[in-house]
């Protein structure tokens, strides 16, 4: 059994069930829903796994939205670290976040901790699905947190803003990749956001791509192959609608072993606020 000082970025459903009772280990469901902000935290409430806590992607992932700065601004750092620590979080503490959407939700707190200093993160495989198709246990119990101690050290180099994207789009070795569906990024469709097309110069990747069938994680050697054309790149900048999917292909991006990629986290819909 693998000892969870040597786990990074991804645990399978069987690792998980049996570190239910391990104390440094802390489960945090993401499930969230665009169209239904409030059915993730029903979800939970219904049913979830065994002690995990819940955190909301536009309650606790993310800040008040402003004029600009887009639809899901990056949460304020020490509020996210005094909710962390109010469930129990500590330096030794590896977080297992789960979702139910092909890691959408969960690789957001993924990144956040791993922006706020730490690795000690991983993403449940599979999600929600893949626990309840394994037959494993179900609770509707709130868990009691036990009162711990994260220090965020923010790492400032993961995130660019609007002006360093207008920059550095056009720098030889810089690759900005849009991580939505091929016809958002075409300016074909676009459901959310008041503008449609896409960052000059940016290429696509869609981030639905980093998961192949039970929205597991496609394979370490998969993930490689997907980055080839860019691997060589100095500086990889990536975004979505708000900052929020982009996080799937930075967690693809890690996974390759390719670590220095960025997140503009006002995405597209901070971008297209100035058109």
């Amino acid at each position: 059994m693998t000892d969870i000082k040597n786990i990074k970025n991804l645990v399978s459903p069987e690792w998980l069930v049996s570190h239910l009772n391990d104390s440094n280990v802390i489960i945090i469901d993401c499930r969230f829903s665009l169209a239904d902000p409030e059915l993730g935290k029903q979800q939970y409430q219904t049913n979830h796994i065994p002690g995990a806590f819940y955190l909301d992607l536009n309650r606790d992932l993310s800040s008040p939205i402003s004029k600009h700065g887009g639809r899901h601004p990056l949460p304020n750092p020490t509020e996210l670290a005094a909710k962390l620590s109010a469930i129990g979080v500590t330096k030794e503490t590896l977080i297992v976040a789960y979702d139910d959407s092909k890691f959408a939700f969960a690789a957001r707190l993924w990144w956040l901790i791993r922006y706020m200093g730490s690795d000690r993160v991983a993403l449940l495989d599979g999600g929600f699905s893949a626990w309840q198709t394994a037959g494993y246990p179900l609770s509707n119990i709130i868990p009691t947190p036990q009162l711990g101690n994260f220090e965020p050290q923010l790492k400032s180099e993961l995130v660019v803003d609007i002006e360093t994207v207008k920059t550095r789009k056009e720098q030889p070795g810089v690759v900005l990749i849009d991580s939505r569906e091929s016809d958002r990024y075409a300016g074909i469709r676009e459901p959310i956001d008041p503008v449609a097309g896409h960052i000059p110069n940016a290429v696509n990747y869609p981030w639905q791509d980093v998961t192949g069938e039970g929205g597991k994680a496609r394979s370490t050697v998969e993930q490689k192959q997907r980055w080839e054309q860019i691997q060589s790149a100095n500086e990889i900048i990536v975004y979505c609608g708000s900052g929020v999917t982009a996080c799937v292909n930075l967690f693809s991006l890690e996974i390759a072993g390719i670590s220095n990629a960025k997140l503009y986290a006002g995405s597209w819909s901070d971008w297209c606020s100035y058109l």
